[in-house]
């Protein structure tokens, strides 16, 4: 790879993960806006399961329209300079996902009341859940119009490298969830949040309306069902949504199986699951947005090597960063969130039950960010049917999973997030392997070696950052949220430090590249 592409990637990879970062904190002050005055309890269930919704509608399209068939077409013939080509394929594809999306709307608020069984089905028992999840499920609905036009305006954008209102639109979504919850929260109760989803679909929609006006002066709505190119991008994006919609099966199941279980464990799920994503959401996804385009070009121009390499660098560096992430989640488990979530109506006793669940969800960091950086590589190659078969065999083995642990054990929660966790391994185990046997070999050599060195480095860290954590508890105390802050932020900024320098010892290249990346952007 070239000294100029692998400064590109740099360059894009930091604006990408900082926008990601900020939209992360946004999301944990929402969350800790709904948990301080709502605790853990069926409203907060109802809420949670209402909102999967969009929240699904989003992942498909962005990990599996965009993904898969979109933005691998449009690219090819972008790296061909035949933007003619690019456009023609890209307005149909986008007037079909406009008509199908408003569709899909009119039918899920009109039969809402028949979804929430289906993703909460404990929840359907209890006659005031079932009315409050079916009423937020349809206010949620209109939200999700908006989410897929930004979807489809994020995928043109990246298209042509343009990072920064893409990045920016999930920053205000959050923002609006939080106003939502702040100016209509007193008023209008659990409903004010709703609102707020609505209100940041829209804005997360308008911020790239500008850049996309800008590069999309030959988009408009058209209808050329035989284009070759839109057929090329459905041929792709079919098995790809296929293969996600499977793998949701395992959101759906979790969520049902821990909606049977004690009041407000949809809850304790879903923080715990968001403190996971944290690593994911800002590094893995913020790394697979920056080189997926790269890897397209590199296919569409037959530089199968580079593609190698460009491909070893993102693996390795998610590996870098959520190895010790992993590591740190689990040893900081009740201080992480005590300190997020410890307040109002949400009690010591919830704080228990999350960080238990946290204990086993950690896991899954490192397993999900190298899926995440993997099925890009598919993706560019445009190989939408492996990741679906190997997608449907985790959903099985992730169910089967569930009735041992949840059923034949005390593990409850934990052993929803534990199931989730080793599908999660297996995956990445499954997609690198076949990935390898496509490609005639990946860098395996460099990638496991350098896996081997941050898991080293990360369990020297997590020891120091689990005893300095239990001295400074036991000296100052758990009740100030003062005390709090200090607790876990002593402890992460050590582990980081204690991190660098272990890496710095087994000499691993993968710290100079993150670092230089910081020094760039510092510097800009």
């Amino acid at each position: 790879m070239t000294k100029n592409k692998g400064e590109n990637i740099q360059r894009a990879t930091i604006i990408v993960m900082l926008a990601l970062f900020l939209s992360r904190i946004l999301g944990f002050v929402r969350e800790m806006i709904v948990a301080r005055v709502y605790g853990r309890n069926y409203i907060t269930d109802s809420f949670i399961a209402a909102f999967t919704i969009p929240d699904v509608m989003f992942y498909l399209l962005v990990g599996g329209a965009l993904s898969s068939g979109f933005m691998p077409v449009f690219n090819s013939y972008i790296a061909k300079d035949d933007e003619d080509g690019a456009w023609k394929s890209a307005n149909t594809f986008i007037t079909v996902a406009i008509i199908f999306i408003l569709i899909f709307n009119v039918l899920g608020i009109t039969f809402a009341k028949y979804l929430v069984p289906i993703v909460a089905s404990g929840l359907a028992k209890n006659k005031d859940a079932l009315i409050l999840t079916t009423k937020l499920t349809r206010i949620m609905f209109s939200a999700v119009t908006f989410t897929v036009l930004a979807g489809l305006t994020r995928g043109v954008l990246n298209s042509y490298k343009i990072f920064t209102s893409p990045s920016i639109g999930p920053v205000l979504y959050n923002v609006g969830m939080i106003l939502g919850a702040l100016l209509l929260g007193k008023k209008l109760g659990i409903y004010g949040i709703s609102i707020g989803v609505v209100v940041g679909a829209i804005m997360n929609f308008a911020v790239q309306v500008p850049d996309f006006k800008r590069v999309g002066k030959r988009f408009k709505l058209e209808l050329d069902t035989q284009n070759e190119g839109y057929k090329r991008m459905l041929r792709l994006m079919v098995p790809a949504i296929i293969g996600l919609s499977i793998s949701q099966v395992n959101l759906v199941v979790n969520q049902n199986i821990a909606s049977v279980l004690d009041e407000g464990s949809i809850t304790a799920l879903r923080y715990a699951n968001r403190i996971m994503l944290l690593p994911l959401g800002i590094f893995a996804m913020g790394i697979a947005t920056t080189i997926f385009p790269v890897l397209n070009t590199q296919v569409a121009r037959g530089e199968y090597s580079e593609f190698k390499d460009t491909l070893s660098l993102g693996f390795r560096t998610v590996m870098f960063i959520t190895i010790p992430s992993t590591i740190g989640m689990i040893v900081l488990n009740t201080p992480i969130v005590r300190l997020l979530f410890r307040t109002g109506r949400f009690t010591e006793s919830d704080v228990k039950v999350t960080a238990f669940a946290l204990t086993f969800y950690s896991l899954a960091v490192v397993g999900q960010s190298a899926v995440q950086i993997i099925t890009r590589g598919f993706y560019s190659i445009q190989d939408t049917k492996t990741p679906v078969k190997i997608g449907a065999l985790t959903v099985i083995i992730n169910i089967v999973l569930n009735l041992i642990f949840v059923r034949s054990s005390t593990l409850a929660i934990g052993g929803i997030a534990l199931s989730y966790s080793i599908t999660s391994f297996i995956n990445m185990i499954l997609l690198y392997k076949k990935l390898s046997e496509k490609m005639h070999g990946l860098r395996i050599n460099e990638d496991l070696k350098s896996s081997i060195k941050s898991s080293i480095a990360s369990f020297i860290m997590g020891g120091a950052a689990f005893i300095i954590s239990r001295v400074i508890e036991s000296k100052l105390g758990i009740d100030s949220k003062m005390v709090q802050i200090v607790d876990v932020g002593a402890s992460v900024a050590a582990a980081i430090i204690i991190y660098f320098a272990a890496a710095y010892v087994l000499k691993m290249p993968e710290m100079d590249y993150v670092i230089g990346t910081i020094k760039k952007k510092i510097r800009r």
